[in-house]
């Protein structure tokens, strides 16, 4: 929350940490930008009038930054005439809301924001060689026997067998699976790697090192070639 009048901003934070959200607040352009650079927050509430940057100023910025570009912001004004409200829109605010504004109202449309930001979650199956995954009934099989594995582990499984026979850096592996609000050393990776190919059992050489370089998953039938995964929708 980028809010430039201290009793203002304690008001909606509270408010927010009653509702389940960890607001951090910032009164200044400068200060709200190493906020964002440090750690991507799920939504910005920006107020138009600041010091140095204006709030459209700093919208305007995030939405060229390919880093930023999609997160959520709310425009917070006292500015109420429709000019400005299309100008705080044409800016890349996602909504604009005018003070005085109560919470419940702030709060439905910080949740809205989310709602629609939200990607759509991807109930499919995916198969390399024996070892199948569907995300829908959060099942892994191997040759027909069902194997266990933790949240992560599952995680990291889907998204390997859908990028079958491509090798994906530590890096990588950390943006797609735990998402850039997560800043964590790059070795966690290896130790859901391990945990995986303990769950895994026989199928444990399907996860490859590449040495230097990262993981991969492969498969080999029974004619020692690679076997490519297979991608299907379910209804």
């Amino acid at each position: 929350m980028v809010e430039d009048e201290p009793a203002i901003a304690e008001l909606i934070a509270v408010n927010l940490r009653h509702n389940g959200f960890a607001p951090t607040v910032v009164f200044d352009g400068a200060a709200a930008q190493r906020e964002v650079d440090a750690v991507l927050p799920d939504v910005i509430l920006l107020d138009w009038m600041l010091p140095g940057e204006s709030g459209a100023t700093l919208a305007r910025q995030w939405r060229k930054q390919e880093r930023t570009k999609t997160v959520p912001i709310l425009m917070l004004t006292a500015r109420s005439d429709e000019s400005d409200k299309v100008q705080g829109l044409d800016a890349g605010a996602d909504d604009y809301i005018t003070k005085p504004f109560s919470t419940q109202e702030l709060l439905a449309r910080i949740r809205a924001v989310l709602r629609r930001r939200a990607p759509e979650i991807v109930k499919d199956s995916v198969q390399v060689g024996d070892l199948s995954l569907d995300a829908g009934t959060y099942r892994i099989t191997f040759r027909g026997a069902e194997l266990k594995v933790g949240p992560t582990e599952f995680k990291l499984l889907h998204y390997l067998m859908k990028h079958a026979e491509r090798v994906h850096t530590r890096g990588t592996l950390l943006d797609k699976i735990w998402g850039d609000h997560v800043f964590i050393e790059e070795r966690t990776v290896d130790v859901h790697v391990k945990r995986l190919r303990e769950s895994l059992g026989e199928a444990a050489g399907m996860v490859e090192t590449v040495r230097g370089a990262g993981y991969r998953l492969t498969a080999v039938n029974s004619t020692g070639r690679p076997a490519q995964g297979t991608d299907t929708a379910t209804a």
